[in-house]
């Protein structure tokens, strides 16, 4: 297959490892999903609306106003169920099928990764998932896993583009003109037809959503529901940790792949130190160079370019050619 300008000597020493390699991570970062086009809302400088996306990833920000919340991750669970896996996410599936003993840790909430086909058992969630909700009564365990419903709850739809008043060239009577003037008045609603409206933009009016009409608990009858998503502030996932550490620590790692993430914040760097500790060599998988992990050795790899290209090209020797995965 060999699709890229990948230097001869690192594509020769890459499949030479990757092929006797079977104790692998990966660590995927919003690069992994940046093929399929969903707005990643990260760091500095990324605004929804005129809000710091982080000002609404956290706890506080739902007790102040739940309805605001609600809307931002609504947009976004609409935004991925909109988006399909890219080509990198299936190339990782595929691995897991092939390797058994291969476990990835995603950053990402978009949920491509099981939509790829993501063998459950071999994949976590650390920053949760849009699609999954649970209540927010103390007292209240409800969870619900993997719905895909859009829009979640009526008041959450995403209205449509507002019409324009268009001259009637037909009609001479004014009838045509004053239907189109008073539907451009009226403005977009939700059961418009058209295109979406893209409320990421602060000049597109929404409206304020009462908390009786956010997603409400079933089973307490008292508590809004969120998304299961973890917020600033809030402990990553128990279960997932605990699985990730018991397959770092339990014996050697042959390969590691930092696949669209810089792996600089806690607990991504720990897992980068930790696995090479456990003799793994690490190859990233990049667009920019600037992002790569905190220390590169001689040994490891770094593959600049769409993880989208790169990881179906680098992986082939072992998983084969996915393209017809991709297109189905």
């Amino acid at each position: 297959m060999p699709l890229n300008k990948i230097p001869k000597h690192d594509r020769e020493s890459f499949t030479e490892h990757l092929q006797k390699s079977t104790r692998i991570l990966a660590l995927c970062g919003a690069g992994l999903s940046a093929a399929s086009g969903l707005p990643t809302f990260r760091g500095a400088g990324g605004m929804w609306r005129n809000h710091d996306a982080t000002s609404l990833a956290t706890p506080e920000a739902f007790e102040d106003d739940p309805g605001l919340v609600w809307q931002f991750y609504s947009y976004r669970r609409h935004m991925a169920l909109n988006a399909k896996p890219n080509p990198a996410h299936y190339a990782l599936a595929e691995l897991a099928r092939k390797r058994p003993e291969f476990v990835t840790i995603t950053q990402n909430v978009d949920g491509l990764s099981p939509r790829a086909d993501h063998p459950a058992s071999q994949l976590h969630a650390v920053h949760g998932s849009l699609f999954d909700i649970r209540c927010t009564e103390f007292y209240c365990n409800y969870v619900e896993r993997d719905n895909y419903v859009d829009p979640i709850v009526p008041a959450l739809a995403i209205p449509k583009e507002v019409s324009q008043p268009m001259p009637s060239t037909a009609d001479n009577t004014g009838e045509q003109a004053a239907k189109s003037l008073a539907a451009a008045m009226k403005g977009a609603k939700p059961s418009d037809e058209g295109k979406d409206a893209d409320i990421s933009d602060a000049a597109i009016p929404i409206p304020s959503i009462d908390a009786k009409d956010l997603p409400q608990c079933p089973k307490c009858k008292k508590g809004l529901l969120r998304p299961g998503v973890v917020w600033f502030g809030e402990a990553l996932p128990e279960k997932s940790m605990t699985a990730v550490d018991k397959f770092v620590e339990e014996s050697k790692i042959d390969l590691m792949m930092v696949i669209g993430t810089s792996a600089k914040v806690f607990p991504a760097a720990r897992y980068v130190e930790e696995a090479r500790y456990r003799g793994a060599r690490i190859a990233v998988i990049n667009m920019d160079k600037q992002h790569g992990i905190r220390k590169m050795t001689k040994n490891d790899w770094f593959f600049q370019g769409d993880a989208g290209i790169i990881l179906p090209d680098i992986l082939y020797p072992v998983i084969g050619d996915i393209s017809t995965l991709a297109e189905n």
